[in-house]
């Protein structure tokens, strides 16, 4: 029960910061209608989990309930992309490159075919 409530601390802070960071970068650097606001969350989330990752590996000690609302709830809420990437690096650094590659591919297939799917069912649908 206690995770379940880090998690959801956690993600509404990543999720409200994912919201200012993307506002402020998008009114401040507007580039159009390329999303450089969620472009910026998502390498920010992605160097902070890699970064504190590594911190917990090998500086500090991170308890297993700072570990869930850290990577889970707050990361998670600001960026699953950062989880992605993680794991992905994780695959690549213990020399699994198979399954590095096959995460990277079933992601973007997987998820553009499934916001294909959405959209087309939200549009047809009904």
């Amino acid at each position: 029960m206690m995770n379940i409530f880090l998690v959801g601390i956690g993600g509404a802070i990543g999720s409200i910061a994912r919201y200012l960071m993307v506002a402020v970068i998008g009114r401040a650097f507007y580039v159009g209608s390329f999303p450089l606001g969620t472009l910026a969350v998502n390498v920010l989330g992605c160097f902070t989990i890699a970064f504190i990752g590594a911190l917990a590996a090998d500086k500090i000690n991170l308890t297993a309930d700072l570990r869930v609302l850290l990577f889970t709830g707050i990361l998670g809420g600001f960026t699953t992309f950062s989880a992605f990437g993680y794991e992905t690096f994780y695959f690549l650094e213990t020399s699994h490159f198979l399954l590095a590659f096959l995460n990277i591919l079933a992601n973007l297939i997987l998820g553009l075919g499934a916001i294909l799917l959405g959209h087309w069912l939200g549009r047809n649908l009904f």
